[in-house]
């Protein structure tokens, strides 16, 4: 449902990440990119308002002041959205491939 939202809200480049039994943060990161912060705000409150309907009532946000980076925290899911220069900077993807290799 996660990755079908991010295409409805033409987010780009979503990458899904299985964390399962590499850290107790969540089962999968899912990280995708925006092409403005006004884009990036508009993925993150429609995905958030198809979370909450869905029934899922943790859902906890980080960033929507500033919409550079937005965070979802939706238990078993954490969802990235960032604008395309901040998620290269930052590199999130990268990092937790190398944690999930060294965890192999």
């Amino acid at each position: 449902m996660i990755l079908a939202r991010l295409e409805d809200s033409k987010a780009l480049d979503a990458v899904s990440i299985d964390l399962k039994g590499k850290t107790s943060l969540a089962d999968f990161m899912v990280v995708a990119s925006g092409t403005s912060n006004r884009h990036v705000a508009s993925i993150a409150e429609h995905l958030i308002e198809a979370l909450e309907k869905s029934g899922n009532a943790r859902v906890r946000v980080e960033g929507m002041p500033h919409c550079d980076w937005v965070l979802i925290d939706a238990g078993d899911v954490i969802v990235h959205v960032f604008r395309p220069e901040v998620r290269e900077f930052y590199n999130i993807e990268k990092m937790w491939s190398r944690a999930r290799a060294a965890a192999d």
